[in-house]
């Protein structure tokens, strides 16, 4: 037998570091903003970064990128902002030694001799210096140094450098990641830190609450949208709320400074995000970290870094007055300030809580106008129903509603501010009241096509308690289209008797504006003396009737509404498998919600259809399971229908 020989280990060689680290970082920040919103623009800017780091030279400037794959015109135009932007803010630096070794024996560690990199800018003036530099040998791979360089953080780690040196070179562990004070992942883990804290409380947060919550913890806006423009095309009576777009203007929101860090607390697996609408909720590492930061917070005191802990500067910046602040909100403050650190969790909640509160008289009711009820299609028939709303004296607001044609919301009256144009927006709340219209020929297309039974199932998850449809058209309009009258007529039926809708029937565009004019000062007087409090979707089934809260009703922002209403939004497996039985002719809402309620997911049902011995029970698996108000059986047809469309191999017979 050969002689067994000790055994060798190989190590890889380490690839160099990055000559260009300022430009890596860059397209790092922005990979990962677009991968939090979902945006294909993630892939484009990976393959960016995948260049870079095979490119062995250091770059003059931006422009100079273009050379290198994945690289056109509009990456090199952000690059070079973004470099702008660092020059006028960090000015111009000398050439800096990063880490110089050559004290150590051999002239650095494992013989390596020093090793600089520098930071040079274009001027103002179009002289152009180098903006990465690195000497002749790089620092050896694997090392602390060649990973420090695309840290976020400004400091340089001169602790961690000297405590290396000492260490004779050995492999150190990865820094911890930790927010900066006043930032938007600080503020995000110190409110769901909070909230854990509640007795009884929950373990997660929704994204508007998330960001109540974190708004006061946090020097930049979670809400505030950073480019907000108002088209020309649309005519004046139209009146656009920010942060609400023009839908004929090409600018769209960008996201929020604050609200783009979750993405990193994500990333570092301190956040945790599930469900959709989206929960989030603190991994055991975030919960670790955050208690730490609390406890840092307890011990800076209110004026070390807290909610009042702002700098006079921060504070004339901002160079607004917020009204929305009251007496009671100040002695609430007070009362924290004084009380001890284990009440202020539930001290802040409370606050939250009674910010949310419209009293009667602070409110206006007002009509919300979707765009598309306004633009496109017959300009001349869209056009009458807004001048017949603005001959009755009604006050409207167009605006993009991601379901339903009108609704109403209940605006906070906001006094004008001394030195501004328009006043502050206030808080919004969605009566529980919306309106889907629709024309002979516009319900005859939807039938066709399947988006009417699809509105019908948004419009009754959307929230919102009293759904109406709205029909405009008699029979003549009827007589010349694609479907037979009767056809029409028993959908509009269904649609009142079965999924329990209100039907209006109007003849024409004068009708509907009078119709939405009388519902409109009816809402007025109905709530002129309700006091109105904010509600989540998901606490909806514990809110009570207008009828019975006459004295106060909980509602849902409009906000948290339209977010929650969209339509490509991200679906649950749940949300899918019930869309693909909705498919199924005969199917309806009612028989796929039974369904659900036995067999939640496409697995767990084909793993009943396994259980079942004979094919006969496998085709009459799903014909006792009861549905609907009456209680009444699904029946063997259709229960034979979905088995065949799940198990056979062929053709369905």
């Amino acid at each position: 037998m050969p002689s067994s020989g000790p055994v060798r280990f190989g190590r890889k060689r380490a690839l160099p570091p990055c000559p260009n680290p300022l430009f890596l970082q860059w397209l790092t920040e922005l990979r990962d903003e677009a991968k939090e919103k979902g945006l294909k623009i993630q892939y484009t800017y990976q393959k960016a970064i995948n260049s870079l780091n095979k490119y062995p030279l250091p770059l003059q400037n931006a422009r100079e990128a273009k050379i290198l794959q994945n690289f056109g015109d509009g990456i090199c135009r952000v690059l070079e902002e973004k470099l702008q932007r660092y020059y006028r803010e960090e000015g111009p630096r000398p050439l800096r030694t990063a880490q110089n070794r050559s004290s150590q024996p051999g002239g650095g560690v494992g013989g390596n001799p020093s090793w600089t990199h520098c930071f040079l800018f274009t001027s103002s003036s179009g002289t152009k210096a180098p903006i990465h530099c690195s000497s002749t040998a790089a620092p050896p791979p694997g090392t602390a140094e060649s990973n420090s360089r695309l840290a976020p953080s400004k400091k340089k780690n001169s602790d961690e450098d000297g405590g290396r040196q000492r260490g004779g070179g050995g492999a150190r562990r990865k820094r911890e990641y930790v927010p900066q004070r006043r930032s938007g992942g600080h503020a995000v883990l110190l409110a769901l830190y909070r909230q854990s804290q509640i007795p009884g409380g929950r373990s997660f947060m929704m994204k508007m609450e998330l960001q109540a919550e974190a708004q006061p913890l946090c020097d930049k806006s979670f809400t505030v949208v950073r480019a907000v423009r108002v088209s020309s095309c649309c005519p004046p009576p139209f009146v656009f709320s920010e942060p609400t777009l023009c839908p004929c203007s090409p600018t769209r929101a960008a996201n929020t400074p604050a609200w783009s860090s979750v993405g990193t607390l994500i990333q570092k697996n301190l956040l945790l995000k599930t469900h959709s609408p989206a929960r989030y909720s603190l991994t055991d590492e975030g919960l670790a970290l955050a208690r730490r930061l609390a406890a840092v917070e307890e011990e800076a005191g209110p004026g070390g870094g807290g909610e009042d802990g702002r700098s006079e500067e921060d504070d004339h910046r901002a160079g607004v007055v917020d009204l929305t602040e009251s007496d009671e909100d100040e002695s609430v403050t007070q009362s924290e300030d004084v009380g001890s650190s284990s009440a202020e969790p539930q001290d802040s909640r409370t606050t939250s809580r009674t910010a949310d509160v419209l009293a009667p008289g602070s409110y206006e009711i007002l009509l919300c106008v979707d765009f598309i009820e306004t633009t496109g299609g017959s300009q001349h028939r869209k056009q009458e129903l807004v001048k017949e709303l603005q001959r009755n004296g009604v006050h409207f607001d167009v605006r993009k509603l991601n379901v339903g044609d009108f609704l109403w919301v209940a605006r906070e009256k906001m006094a004008p501010v001394p030195g501004q144009l328009r006043a502050p927006a206030g808080r919004e709340l969605v009566l529980d009241y919306i309106i889907e219209r629709k024309r002979m020929d516009d319900l005859c297309g939807s039938i066709i096509d399947g988006r009417f039974r699809e509105q019908k199932f948004r419009l009754k998850r959307c929230g919102l308690r009293k759904p109406i449809y709205l029909v405009e058209g008699g029979t003549a309009a009827a007589s010349h289209l694609s479907l037979p009258e009767a056809t029409l007529q028993q959908a509009i039926v269904n649609t009142q008797v079965v999924d329990g809708f209100f039907v209006k029937r109007v003849q024409d565009v004068r009708e509907s504006a009078a119709y939405l004019t009388v519902m409109t000062r009816h809402l007025a007087k109905l709530y002129q003396n309700c006091t109105l409090t904010r509600r989540s979707r998901e606490q909806e089934r514990d809110a009570a009737t207008d009828e019975d809260a006459t004295a106060s009703c909980s509602l849902i922002s409009f906000a948290e509404f339209n977010h929650g209403a969209v339509k490509n939004k991200c679906q649950t497996v749940r949300e899918v498998f019930a869309r693909q039985l909705m498919q199924i002719s005969g199917l309806s809402g009612d028989k796929a919600a039974a369904i659900l309620q036995h067999y939640s997911t496409p697995y767990s049902l084909l793993s009943a259809y396994d259980r079942c011995s004979s094919e006969a029970e496998k085709e009459k698996l799903l014909s006792c399971i009861r549905y609907g108000k009456l209680q009444r059986n699904l029946g063997p047809a259709l229960s034979r229908t979905v088995y065949q469309l799940y198990c056979s191999q062929g053709a369905l017979s």
